[in-house]
């Protein structure tokens, strides 16, 4: 409040300021012609300085910001995958009964155009990213990802993640799969009804990380192809990667 009233004494100061110098010009050159000429001359310009600064400036300078803060954020996503988004893939992955089929659209090559990333994300709706539940070693999994907890729990405390909901969806999941493994006691005493929520859990992470990871992809390939060629390098569902360059 007290800072309103400031501003409110600030500006009938410059109003007053403002008239006072146009009385001393008066005084001095006895013209209210060219007074008012100017005046209304430079109120016309107030709406075209509104215009340039408050629109057209005002967007640029927020599609600049916007842009910084996506690339933050990438760079966010860029470490969730090395650091567990890609082992993840990995082991979900391999317990995809159809890995085979899901593989061939996967292996994605640096002559690929948006328009090639495009056909595959639509074409990865149509796959039903599901594990083998009995083929899960969960004891290795919860150990995994309890022990990345504190790593995601950083993650969501950034504010960049706001412009991302998918990738935000992906890191709820991942941490409400921890947290589901993390109160379980032994895996091999509960009742299969449970192996299954918790199966379903894993194919929620599964389906939504094989998108972020093709989406992230293609944000390497556009913006930084020394990144990608490791990525390719190191392709969870390509057989023949190895992070030797030959």
């Amino acid at each position: 409040m007290k800072k309103r009233s400031n501003q409110i004494r600030l500006g009938i100061f410059l109003i007053v300021l403002s008239a006072l110098t146009y009385y001393i010009h008066f005084l001095i050159f006895r013209d209210p012609h060219h007074i008012f000429i100017y005046l209304i001359g430079d109120i016309a310009f107030v709406f075209i300085e509104v215009l340039l600064v408050t629109i057209i400036i005002h967007q640029l300078l927020e599609t600049r910001e916007k842009k910084n803060r996506l690339e933050k954020l990438n760079m966010v996503i860029g470490i969730f995958f090395s650091e567990l988004g890609t082992e993840l893939l990995t082991y979900f992955s391999d317990l995809d009964p159809m890995l085979d089929k899901l593989r061939q659209h996967l292996i994605v090559k640096s002559s690929w155009t948006n328009k090639e990333f495009s056909t595959i994300s639509n074409h990865l709706k149509q796959h039903s990213h599901k594990v083998q539940p009995e083929k899960l070693n969960l004891e290795h999994l919860r150990t995994f990802l309890v022990g990345k907890r504190d790593f995601m729990l950083s993650l969501m405390e950034n504010p960049n993640l706001m412009e991302h909901e998918r990738f935000t969806e992906l890191l709820r999941a991942v941490f409400h799969l921890a947290e589901e493994l993390k109160f379980r006691g032994a895996f091999s005493e509960l009742p299969e009804s449970d192996l299954e929520h918790i199966a379903g859990d894993i194919n929620r992470v599964y389906g939504t990380l094989v998108y972020e990871w093709l989406a992230y992809m293609q944000h390497l390939k556009d913006n930084f192809p020394y990144f990608f060629s490791l990525a390719m390098r190191t392709n969870p569902f390509d057989q023949s990667a190895s992070v030797v360059v030959e």
